[in-house]
């Protein structure tokens, strides 16, 4: 089968459009993120509550992903997506300017956070229609690459706006680029319609009871549950590893460069499978990528300083790319109606067990210090991945009989 190219994927309009608000979404969730915790954090002086105002903006996934998900298949997705960038614009502006208490600030902050997963996964659902075939995982591809490097630049920016601007300013960054972001969505998307065929469709009933149900019926499905554990359990372990690195190092600013080692491999580790791996072999590569994900995590035993522990960390995040090789067998596993529903799934599960895992591994920490968690991290990644094998590895094509 032939693979998929840049110019095919830039060549769609549609592609485009998500393409550009999706790099303005990210850097501006990363710049608000980013100013609330420093704005909470001036108002209390609390490192705590500045960590927890820093986590809220993610914490509602949990939420968001167990109990509204079925929206996004029932409504229009551009209508979604629209709605999400104005819901970030408004939010931001009533933090920034509205004078509320640290309290309300976080209440308001988690409140409109329940539907980012719904948000989330009308974007995610509507790639692969735009997108069909090979292109879809390319696209994926380079949405990753995007994310990674969006975040960078966020915080980069996010810090320049603090310094010239305050916490406050920065906040109003955020909602401008939320507020061009929808007006490119509105100008460059058109119109569909929601895949379950809007409120008097037969089966419409409330979103929440809807989307257990349809939670349920994923994850009852074993071909799409094993896709679903493959794709969260090993990032749970490298978000464990990524957790202690602050701690290992004893510096945020040689951490920062460990961890934007860990972006940076993560960004060339998509690139390289993306772009250049066939389809058939980018899903063979998806078990010995899986487990380079958690082998040089390993290496944190001998303690190595911050050069080595850069290189490592960017190996480590180089396998993420095993989940370009489990693409295209999601989409093929999940009923078209509910794709919406299962995308949001995967991502909420993601956010969540990246934070079980940050938390656990933490927990390991205290007891044994941050290298040997590390190392323990890396050494669960090889397990947990060779577990998975059955999935991870696919099944070989038949041989069509003459």
């Amino acid at each position: 089968m032939k693979g998929a190219t840049f110019g095919e994927v830039f060549a769609v309009r549609e592609f485009r459009v998500l393409f550009g608000s999706f790099v303005l979404l990210i850097a501006g969730d990363v710049i608000k993120m980013l100013a609330l915790s420093v704005l909470v954090y001036a108002r209390t002086g609390s490192a705590g509550l500045s960590a927890a105002a820093y986590m809220a903006g993610w914490l509602p996934f949990i939420v968001g992903g167990l109990f509204l998900l079925s929206l996004a298949d029932r409504l229009a997705p551009r209508a979604l997506m629209i709605a999400g960038e104005l819901v970030r614009a408004v939010t931001c502006l009533v933090v920034a300017y509205a004078g509320l208490p640290v309290w309300g600030l976080l209440a308001l902050v988690l409140v409109t956070g329940l539907f980012s997963p719904v948000f989330f996964a009308a974007r995610a659902a509507m790639l692969p229609e735009v997108l069909p075939g090979d292109a879809f995982v390319l696209g994926r591809s380079v949405l990753n690459v995007a994310s990674a490097s969006a975040q960078i630049v966020g915080l980069a920016a996010g810090g320049a706006f603090l310094a010239v601007t305050g916490p406050s300013g920065a906040l109003a960054v955020t909602a401008a680029l939320s507020v061009v972001a929808a007006v490119v969505l509105r100008v460059g998307l058109p119109y569909r319609p929601g895949r379950t065929g809007g409120p008097d469709a037969p089966g419409w009933g409330g979103a929440v009871r809807e989307t257990l149900r349809v939670n349920r019926r994923l994850i009852g499905d074993r071909p799409v549950r094993g896709l679903l554990l493959a794709g969260w359990l090993p990032c749970v372990c490298l978000a464990g590893a990524e957790a202690m690195v602050v701690p290992y190092l004893g510096g945020q600013g040689r951490a920062g460069v460990v961890l934007a080692a860990a972006a940076a491999g993560m960004a060339v580790g998509e690139f390289v499978v993306g772009r250049f791996a066939p389809p058939n072999l980018r899903e063979r590569l998806s078990l010995p990528l899986a487990v380079l994900l958690g082998v040089p995590w390993v290496g944190f035993a001998l303690a190595p300083g911050v050069g080595w522990a850069a290189v490592l960390a960017g190996l480590g995040a180089a396998g993420l790319a095993y989940q370009l090789g489990l693409q295209r067998r999601f989409v093929d596993a999940v009923p078209e109606e509910v794709r919406g529903q299962a995308f949001g799934l995967q991502s909420a599960g993601l956010m969540s067990g990246q934070a079980a895992g940050a938390a656990l591994i933490g927990a390991v920490g205290e007891v044994t210090g941050p290298g040997t968690a590390i190392a323990a991290a890396g050494v669960g990644g090889v397990l947990v991945a060779l577990a998975l094998t059955g999935v991870l590895r696919p099944s070989p094509t038949p041989t069509p009989t003459p």
